[in-house]
C-alpha cells in the first residue's frame, strides 16, 4: 500500500511526537530555594567586618542620622560596606589624600539623597572608626573626606553608661 504525501507526514509527525511531559513544579522549587539562598547570604561579609570594629565610647545623647558611612577596621576602609582600600596602602601615600576613597566619595556624592520635605541634604559622611586606629590615618580620611566636598563629618562611638 503507498501512502499519500500527506499521510507520511501524518505518521512521521506522529512517529515523532513524543509522551514527555516537563514538570515544572520542581523546577519553581530549586529556584525558589535558589533565590533564598542568595538573599539570605548577602550581607554576611559585611556583618562580620562591622562587628570586628571596636568603637570608642561617648557620652553624647544626640542620635545620628541617616548618611554616607566610612567605616575603618584594622585592615580595610570601606564605603556603605564596599571595600575601596587596605589600610596599608592609605598610610603608604605621600600626604593626606587617599585616592581611592576619594572617588568613591566623589561617585557617592553624585547620587542625590532627598530630606522629608523633597530638598538636597547637605553633604554628610561618618566616620565608623576602631578606637584602635593611629590618629594619622583618622586625618587622612577626615582630609579625603573634606577634599570630596562633605561639609559635615561625624564619628560613630557607642553609648556610654550613664551615671548611677
Amino acid at each position: 500500500m503507498k501512502l499519500t504525501p500527506i499521510e507520511k507526514r501524518a505518521a512521521r509527525k506522529a512517529r515523532n511526537q513524543s509522551g514527555l511531559d516537563m514538570n515544572l513544579v520542581a523546577l519553581i522549587d530549586i529556584f525558589t530555594i535558589l533565590i533564598f539562598f542568595l538573599m539570605s547570604s548577602t550581607g554576611v561579609e559585611i556583618l562580620s567586618t562591622a562587628q570586628a570594629i571596636k568603637l570608642p565610647e561617648s557620652t553624647a545623647e544626640k542620635m545620628p542620622r541617616e548618611m554616607l558611612v566610612v567605616t575603618v577596621s584594622a585592615t580595610d576602609i570601606l564605603v556603605d560596606g564596599r571595600k575601596v582600600a587596605t589600610v596599608a596602602e592609605a598610610m603608604g601615600t605621600e600626604g593626606d589624600l587617599i585616592a581611592p576613597l576619594k572617588a568613591e566619595l566623589e561617585l557617592q556624592a553624585g547620587r542625590t539623597v532627598l530630606g522629608k520635605e523633597g530638598e538636597a541634604q547637605n553633604k554628610s559622611v561618618t566616620i565608623m572608626g576602631d578606637k584602635a586606629i593611629p590618629y594619622s590615618l583618622l586625618r587622612k580620611v577626615m582630609y579625603t573626606a573634606a577634599r570630596a566636598n562633605y561639609s559635615d563629618v561625624s564619628f560613630a562611638v557607642t553609648q556610654k553608661a550613664g551615671k548611677a
